[in-house]
């Protein structure tokens, strides 16, 4: 019996082993992978690191270009600005030489009606004082 079970264990360990013989090969095949994969992700990482450096030129030339057109708007902006700017002050003196004009003419009738009201009211102190002057009896010349 024990002859058979060292048998068995002996076919056991043959098979064992006979699995084992192989593991070099699929040791060096795992290993041939892994360094397949460690180039490829190499060239993957340097391949997606061109591309963000490519992108980035690109978004820098894009963002210059907007800045450049940006400023020649602001610059158009700001001409036309002035320019409003300029017909408005014209516009706006023109509208003040209009006031100016008006009021002259609304302050000279004022000054024109105010000369009448003072006529008429020193016409009326002229009268009254003439109207005293005839009902006072008259004043003897003190002697000396």
């Amino acid at each position: 019996m024990a002859a058979h079970d060292l048998t068995e264990r002996v076919e056991v360990l043959e098979v064992k082993v006979a699995a084992l013989e192989g593991l070099p090969d699929r040791v060096s095949a795992v290993e041939s992978q892994i360094v397949q994969l460690r180039d490829e992700m190499r060239g993957g990482f340097s391949a997606v690191h061109q591309e963000m450096h490519d992108l980035g030129d690109t978004l820098r030339g894009e963002m210059r270009d907007l800045g450049d057109t940006l400023r020649g708007e602001m610059h158009d902006l700001g001409a036309t600005l002035r320019h409003e700017m300029r017909e408005g002050q014209e516009d706006l003196r023109q509208d003040m030489r209009s006031v100016e004009s008006t009021l002259r003419v609304e302050m000279r009738a004022l000054n024109e009606d105010t000369k009448n009201q003072m006529r008429v009211l020193h016409e009326d102190v002229i009268d009254r004082i003439a109207r005293i002057g005839e009902g006072a009896p008259r004043r003897r010349p003190r002697r000396k």
